[in-house]
């Protein structure tokens, strides 16, 4: 078995208390030896990032554009896809289990693709658009809920 990767989604900008409980969740992903996949940029996706790295953990970054130097400096593993929104459905494919913290509509959208392909989504102070959604209190409560759906 493979370890677990989680997808960690949200807006690429955040108020700074969005961007502790990401950083957090990313915190909480790398203690319990799980990779973050996330869209690479900023805002959520860099706090997530920075906070595995405190643990050592594995990031993955799946870039809208053509260049990895456009990564976060958090990133492990840089994928530059060049396809803009689109890759939001590589993210998704590849995450085990999705934690969705705040985010607009871009998230939105990654959401929406973790309920049409039955992927296991958690939300943290997110949109409450479907009953499958699990909500999570805290970042702690959300990362292990998330493993808790790969049971």
């Amino acid at each position: 078995m493979h370890r677990k990767i989680i997808g960690v989604i949200g807006g690429s900008q955040c108020t700074p208390e969005v961007a502790e409980l990401a950083e957090r969740v990313g915190e909480e992903i790398a203690r319990r030896g799980g990779i973050i996949i996330c869209g690479g940029l900023t805002g959520v996706m860099e706090a997530a990032c920075r906070g595995a790295k405190k643990y050592s953990g594995l990031t993955i970054g799946i870039l809208p554009g053509n260049e990895k130097w456009e990564a976060n400096p958090f990133l492990d593993v840089p994928i530059a896809t060049g396809m803009g929104d689109a890759r939001n459905v590589i993210i998704i494919r590849t995450a085990d289990a999705v934690i969705a913290v705040d985010g607009e509509y871009g998230t939105l959208s990654e959401m929406a693709f973790c309920l049409k392909f039955n992927k296991p989504l958690v939300g943290l102070r997110t949109w409450a658009i479907d009953p499958k959604i699990v909500h999570a209190n805290d970042a702690v409560d959300a990362v292990n809920k998330a493993f808790d759906l790969l049971r």
